[in-house]
């Protein structure tokens, strides 16, 4: 883990500025062309039958998945197929990914100039109020199992985890691969390209520095599906 974020450091540092130079992010692809880049949906490369959509659509784009359901969490790995956006410059390319992937290039900027802040699971759960206090009562073997299949990467969401369970520094959750903790590798899974730390060199990451009002919502749900059930004889 210590080899691999020094790496990604390396890398970030070097040419987060020129984002370009790296080809993926998420389920985003980066194609560098003879005018500019071309980005679409990583599993579409190739494709001839792409959809042409402006820089002004890219939300449009994050919005639905390919059956037409809303999106609520952008970085799903449901994002839709069939569609392709040019970008004449770099400050293009990173306006699309900020529509499709909201403020994570932002987050891994802090990352690597060492300014981001991370906040365990728990002091998230505490400060909520209101009809989302009760998820500061979710147990320990909950948040695991709640955690685990919430945040996968393989159906949950893309990002990496950065943020501990609690004060402690307890993993988030034990189900969770500890490739899922590693800003070096590539969360984007698919059977015939497997997920590698080499994918540093060609990626960047989709970093997590705290639970979203998603997982807070979900937690607050367990709690309160617990409380709802009957207590055994």
């Amino acid at each position: 883990m210590k080899e691999s974020r020094g790496l990604l450091d390396s890398l970030v540092a070097e040419k987060i500025s020129r984002i370009g130079q790296f080809s993926r992010i998420g389920q985003l692809e980066i194609v560098s062309s003879e005018e500019g880049f071309v980005l679409c949906h990583r599993d579409d490369v190739g494709r001839t039958d792409l959809i042409n959509y402006e820089i002004d659509e890219a939300l449009e784009v994050a919005k639905f998945d390919d059956t037409g359901r809303y999106r609520p969490l952008k970085t799903a790995p449901n994002l839709r197929h069939g569609w392709k956006i040019f970008a004449r410059d770099l400050l293009q390319v990173e306006k699309v990914i900020d529509a499709i992937y909201p403020g994570r290039i932002a987050v891994l900027r802090a990352f690597t100039s060492g300014r981001l802040t991370t906040t365990s699971l728990r002091e998230t759960l505490n400060r909520q109020s209101g009809m989302y206090r009760v998820a500061a009562k979710i147990s320990d073997e909950q948040i695991d199992g709640l955690v685990g299949n919430f945040c996968r990467s393989d159906g949950g969401c893309l990002r990496t985890i950065l943020w501990k369970r609690d004060a402690s520094g307890k993993t988030a959750s034990s189900k969770l691969p500890p490739e899922k903790f590693d800003p070096a590798v590539d969360q984007y899974f698919r059977e015939e390209e497997p997920r590698s730390a080499t994918a540093a060199t060609e990626s960047l990451p989709l970093l997590c520095q705290e639970a979203c009002n998603l997982l807070v919502a979900a937690c607050r749900d367990a709690v309160k599906g617990e409380s709802a059930a009957p207590l055994a004889p």
